[in-house]
């Protein structure tokens, strides 16, 4: 038996959908410092900020470092994380000059901004210090250093019973176990599987175990009980068992030769890292991105105000739209941010050959673009150089992708895995194709997003996310695990870009851990736990 365990019909853990929030710890020291006092060295502080609707709030703050040009801070600024977010971070520091918590009462030292994608994708970041003016602070830098917090440990039971009482008339008891930990209150609470749901993380906190014969009707019989702890059940390893008796306190104070109900062995007991999104990003995981933009008929003449590739007079449409959206999120876990560009559905200078996989830079042998916004000025570069046409094929760029992440499986290793953004604005023409590619992709590290720009019938999209069935190849075969997310971009006209972002890159990161885990790879870097 493992985790909540019996012979009833639901039996069995009860597992929630794992959503990439969680809790991270920065650390921050410093080098090198300006030296804003005269007779001594600066004592300097840290602040951390959020950016809120554009504005700067305060987080936290450090404890002042006193005549310290390179201080290595001990309070430490804990953020909640959010992989779907753009949370932009402003270190600033300070020199102490008055016993005053108004920031314009000291000496600014230099500061630093960025993502905190940025920093959990380098896990540890070494940056120089800038002025307000952006000019550098000096020799100063900053090293920020990311910590997830979460106790991301399972625990795995093998367990059997022995001369457990009798309790059915007719045949054998059914018997189950549920599991209690103990609260702070001294309570017992229900069990579940983590290792934080069962002792709090606690491996010496007293758990309670009690052995009941399963009834259908509801009224099961109790059988007995016992207490341990993680610690203790720890023990049962390298084929060393234990056993706990089974004791009923009715039983017992009623028979003074009453010895136990029963006896329950503990085979083994295994705790282990259950390996998290963010475990995998500060392992050294990157995200590759690459784009592909349908350049077909269908989205009407760009010059014109009616098609969806017009750039309107703000510099944006749909298409842009999305890639930003998107793009701002990925970037921050690719280190070089270099990333394919490519189109399909369109005529070629100079023979105007239909192309379902070129590059928009036309540069073939390098589609890279420097970060989002290189991603979106080849695209406004690209536009009046080619002719829109057809069909609406998919299957060629999501080949093109998987060519990549094939090599990335072969070093068996959790340091890549990628993501292609589809952006379209209709039916796609090669739908059996597409499926056999998806299914084919769904055993590499690899995702699709798909955004549906104009007012079109996207029900075959809807098709290929596979949150509602399984998606099948042609042949048959089935995708082992689903790795298309569609949306459609009128749902979000009116909403904020945030939204848009949050939506497409909800199952991401679920994405990332179950590929891994199914391969069991750990994080290439494993963080010391």
């Amino acid at each position: 038996m493992a985790y909540t365990l019996g012979t009833g019909p639901d039996s069995g853990p009860t597992v929630s959908p794992q959503h990439c929030i969680t809790r991270v710890e920065l650390s921050v020291c410093c080098g090198n410092l300006l030296d804003r006092d005269v007779t001594s060295k600066s004592d300097p502080f840290c602040v951390l900020f959020n950016e809120v609707d554009s504005s700067w709030v305060e987080i936290g703050r450090t404890e002042t470092a006193v005549n310290n040009l390179n201080p290595v801070f001990g309070v430490k600024f804990k953020v909640d994380y959010h992989f779907e977010e753009v949370q932009k971070l402003k270190f600033a520091l300070f020199d102490e000059d008055k016993c005053s918590s108004q920031l314009y009462e000291h000496d600014f030292l230099g500061e630093y901004i960025c993502t905190l994608g940025v920093i959990v994708s380098n896990k540890k970041l070494h940056r120089p210090l800038t002025l307000a003016n952006s000019k550098p602070a000096g020799k100063g830098t900053i090293t920020i250093t990311a910590l997830e917090l979460s106790d991301n440990r399972i625990i795995t039971l093998t367990l059997c019973g022995r001369k457990l009482d009798k309790k059915d008339f007719f045949g054998k008891s059914d018997p189950y176990l549920e599991f209690h930990k103990q609260g702070d209150d001294g309570k017992w609470i229900n069990w579940i599987v983590p290792l934080i749901s069962l002792c709090n993380g606690d491996v010496d906190r007293s758990i309670k175990v009690l052995c009941y014969d399963y009834d259908n009707d509801g009224g099961h019989d109790f059988i007995g009980e016992f207490q341990t702890t993680v610690n203790k059940m720890s023990e049962a390893q390298n084929s060393l068992e234990i056993e706990f008796e089974c004791i009923n306190p009715k039983k017992q104070k009623k028979k003074k030769s009453y010895r136990n109900s029963g006896i329950i062995i503990l085979k083994s007991c295994k705790v282990e890292r259950d390996y998290t999104f963010l475990d995998y990003i500060l392992g050294g995981c990157q995200i590759m991105f690459t784009v592909g933009i349908d350049f077909t008929a269908s989205n009407g003449n760009p010059r014109e105000a009616s098609s969806l590739h017009f750039i309107n007079p703000l510099g944006s449409n749909e298409y842009l739209s999305a890639i930003l959206a998107v793009g701002q999120i990925i970037q921050d876990y690719d280190t070089d941010k270099m990333f394919p560009a490519l189109g399909f559905g369109a005529q070629l200078p100079p023979d105007w050959k239909v192309s379902h996989e070129f590059a928009i830079n036309f540069d073939p042998t390098n589609p890279f673009c420097q970060g989002v916004e290189g991603i979106a000025q080849a695209y406004s570069v690209c536009l009046p150089h080619i002719r829109f046409y057809g069909p609406t094929n998919f299957s060629p760029i999501i080949t093109h992708v998987a060519r990549f992440a094939t090599q990335a499986l072969q070093q068996e290793t959790a340091a890549q895995y990628f993501t292609l953004l589809i952006i379209t604005d209709g039916v796609i023409s090669d739908m059996d194709e597409t499926r056999h590619a998806i299914v084919q992709a769904a055993k590499l590290p690899m995702s699709i997003i798909i955004i549906g720009v104009g007012n079109a019938d996207f029900a075959a999209m809807e098709f290929l996310d596979g949150d509602s069935s399984v998606l099948r190849s042609y042949t048959g075969e089935e995708a082992v695990r689903d790795i298309v997310q569609f949306v459609p971009f009128r749902d979000f006209r009116n909403a904020p870009k945030e939204t848009l972002a949050k939506s497409v890159l909800a199952e991401l990161p679920q994405q990332v851990t179950q590929y891994f885990k199914q391969r069991n790879l750990s994080p290439s870097n494993t963080a010391s736990e």
